[in-house]
């Protein structure tokens, strides 16, 4: 696009790894290549709001490796930054297929980790993304360090850790940070909000009509109003607020984001 209204100032939007379907593939192969520990979340209104209002969540999102669009409202953002949004990489959809590909071609050279939520439902969303496969599982509500010290006690030399991190936003992307901090392995680490809660059913997904028109985040505040009132209602307006903030500062600097970092 060149009529940009923010000529793509905005660090969040440019950070991101934007991608149309045919360029999954590539995204997915690239991932299995890397030979040190790797994150990948995604960025959607609601993540984009906290991290205006908290400087350190802004800064955790910057620190992912991989940052991909969530949703209609980044969509909007891309655009008014006079970027192309191309496709929505929403991690309820995209998480299980990346978990998929990388497992499925060889099974024996990975280990698997689901980080988030609490029983039953982290156990059975667990089976459900892992296909059955053998997992390790804890619960959401942990420190950095104790999810250092089970991933420790349980990780195989030689073997590739997938890591699932489904505590929500902004701690699974700061326990990203840490853990991968600390890790001196290949590994993927996904950031994936509720997709443990989504994978088992204790919250019902939109229709696929809805979702393919961006209204997944309408069908999900009419299913929790009570929870999500907040976020979308109240939050929606403040996210255009912050958009067109954004647009006019003139205090964002042009190199305030990251590339993915080199492997160590």
């Amino acid at each position: 696009m060149n009529n940009s209204l923010a000529r793509g100032k905005d660090p969040l939007i440019r950070k991101l790894r934007l991608l149309d379907e045919s360029d999954i593939e590539s995204l997915l192969s690239e991932l299995r290549e890397r030979s040190g520990p790797t994150t990948l979340g995604f960025l959607n209104q609601h993540g984009y709001n906290m991290a205006q209002a908290r400087p350190a969540v802004h800064e955790s999102f910057l620190r992912l490796d991989y940052l991909l669009r969530d949703g209609i409202g980044i969509k909007m953002a891309c655009w008014i930054n006079g970027i192309e949004p191309r496709a929505n990489l929403n991690g309820s959809d995209f998480i299980p297929r990346l978990i998929h590909d990388f497992v499925d071609k060889l099974p024996e050279e990975y280990e698997l980790f689901a980080m988030g939520t609490r029983d039953p439902w982290l156990s059975e969303g667990a089976r459900q993304l892992f296909e059955g496969r053998p997992f390790h599982a804890i619960d959401g509500f942990q420190s950095a360090d104790d999810y250092l010290r089970f991933f420790e006690a349980r990780h195989q030399s030689g073997r590739y850790p997938v890591i699932l991190l489904a505590m929500g936003m902004p701690k699974q992307e700061q326990v990203a940070a840490y853990l991968q901090e600390a890790m001196d392995c290949p590994a993927l680490l996904i950031c994936g909000g509720a997709i443990l809660d989504f994978a088992a059913q204790r919250f019902p997904r939109a229709p696929v009509l809805l979702r393919r028109c961006g209204l997944e985040w309408a069908f999900r505040l009419s299913v929790e109003p009570r929870r999500l009132f907040k976020r979308y209602a109240l939050g929606i307006p403040l996210f255009f607020y912050y958009l067109s903030r954004n647009v006019n500062r003139k205090d964002l600097r042009m190199g305030d984001f990251s590339e993915p970092k080199r492997e160590r």
